[in-house]
C-alpha cells in the first residue's frame, strides 16, 4: 500500500466527551504513528473499512487523529492497487491550465441546515463542496473524507461514513451553538490531474474560536487513484523534498514580517514541521498547514510553495513541466 498522509490540527487533545484545544501542541508523532499503523497492518487485497476502523481503535491515537487517519486511509485504499502513472509529463509548460476544459467536470453542492425543530441558539451545518458527474468514485471519496475529518463526539471511531450520516449524528450530539463547515474545491485541473482541497471548520460551544483542518487529494484521472507523496517523488529523494520545503518555509518567514516579528523568537515558538499535505498548482507544489502547526491562529493556514525549478531531480519526470 502506498503512503497515506493524515493531517490534524495541532493542539487537538482528547477530553472527556469533547475535543479541547491546547494551542501549539505537536501532532508529528501522532501522524507518523497513524501512517505506520495503516501501512503495516492493511494490505490492499483484503482491506475493508471495518478492518481499518478496528486497527485504528487499537492504535493508541487520539480520537481526532483516528478520524483523520480514517479519512485519508480511505483515499489511499481507493488507489492502493492501481497502476503507476505513465512516463509522460502531466504538467503543462504554460500556466493557467487549471480549467474545466481539460480537467474533470464539477458541479457545486451548497446548502446550510439548522437543527430541525430548534429555536433560539441552534447547531448549524454548512456544506460548500463539489461533485464530479460521471465519476461517482471520486464524488464518494470527497464525501467520505469530509465526513471523517470531523471531530464531534467521544467515540473511538465515527459511527458515520458520509455527510448525510454525519448530519444525523451531529443533530443528536451538538450543543446549542455548535457549528460545522465542510468544504471542497478544485485547486488545480488539467487533462490527467485533479487536485481537490478539503477543508473543515468547527466551532464548539464555549470555544474562543473555531478550528480548521485541511487536506489535499491529488487525483490521477488516468489510474483513478489518489497520489501520495511517495508516488510523485523519485526513490530516495524524501530528504531533498524536506530541504526544498525548509527553503520554502524560510521564504514564507521573510515574506510575512508583520506576522513573524522577532524571527528568532518566532522560530523557537513555531518551529518548522515536515508535511506530506501537498497539492499540484501551476507554480509547483503547495504545502498547506493547519492553524497552530507552524504559526499562531492569527496567521491562518499558512501555504508554502515549492517551485518546479526547485523540484528538478526530486519529483518524477512526469510530474515536472514538459
Amino acid at each position: 500500500m502506498s503512503e497515506t498522509h493524515f493531517m490534524l490540527p495541532a493542539g487537538w487533545h482528547h477530553g472527556p466527551g469533547r475535543q479541547k484545544l491546547t494551542p501549539g501542541a505537536s501532532v508529528k508523532s501522532a501522524s507518523k504513528r497513524g501512517a505506520e499503523c495503516i501501512s503495516s497492518k492493511l494490505a490492499c487485497s483484503g482491506s475493508t473499512l471495518h478492518t481499518l476502523r478496528t486497527t485504528l481503535s487499537a492504535s493508541g491515537l487520539t480520537e481526532r487523529a483516528r478520524r483523520l487517519a480514517l479519512a485519508l486511509a480511505v483515499c489511499g485504499l481507493v488507489g492502493a492497487c492501481a497502476s503507476s502513472p505513465s512516463n509522460i509529463s502531466r504538467i503543462p509548460v504554460q500556466t493557467g491550465q487549471e480549467t474545466s476544459k481539460e480537467g474533470l467536470f464539477t458541479q457545486p453542492v451548497k446548502w446550510e441546515h439548522t437543527k430541525p425543530g430548534c429555536k433560539g441558539d441552534c447547531p448549524t451545518l454548512k456544506v460548500d463542496s463539489v461533485v464530479f458527474p460521471g465519476n461517482p468514485k471520486l464524488s464518494d471519496l470527497v464525501d467520505n473524507a469530509l465526513a471523517y475529518m470531523t471531530g464531534i463526539g467521544n467515540s473511538n471511531v465515527p459511527p458515520y461514513s458520509n455527510i448525510a450520516e454525519y448530519e444525523q449524528y451531529f443533530w443528536k450530539t451538538a450543543a446549542p451553538r455548535d457549528s460545522t463547515l465542510l468544504a471542497a474545491r478544485t485547486r488545480y485541473r488539467n487533462r490527467t490531474l485533479t487536485v481537490i482541497e478539503l477543508d473543515t471548520w468547527q466551532y464548539m460551544t464555549g470555544m474562543t474560536h473555531g478550528i480548521s483542518a485541511t487536506q489535499f487529494l491529488n487525483w490521477d484521472n488516468q489510474s483513478t487513484k489518489v497520489l501520495s507523496l511517495n508516488d510523485v517523488l523519485r526513490p530516495g529523494k524524501r530528504q531533498d523534498y524536506i530541504a526544498a520545503l525548509k527553503a520554502a518555509h524560510a521564504r514564507w518567514l521573510s515574506a510575512n514580517p508583520e506576522i513573524i516579528g522577532d524571527i528568532n523568537v518566532f522560530v523557537r515558538q513555531w518551529p518548522f514541521q515536515e508535511s506530506n499535505n501537498f497539492g499540484f498548482i501551476d507554480q509547483g507544489l503547495v504545502i498547506k498547514y493547519d492553524s497552530y502547526q507552524i504559526a499562531p491562529y492569527s496567521a491562518g493556514q499558512p501555504e508554502l510553495i515549492i517551485p518546479y525549478a526547485d523540484l528538478s531531480g526530486i519529483l518524477k519526470s512526469e510530474f515536472l513541466p514538459s
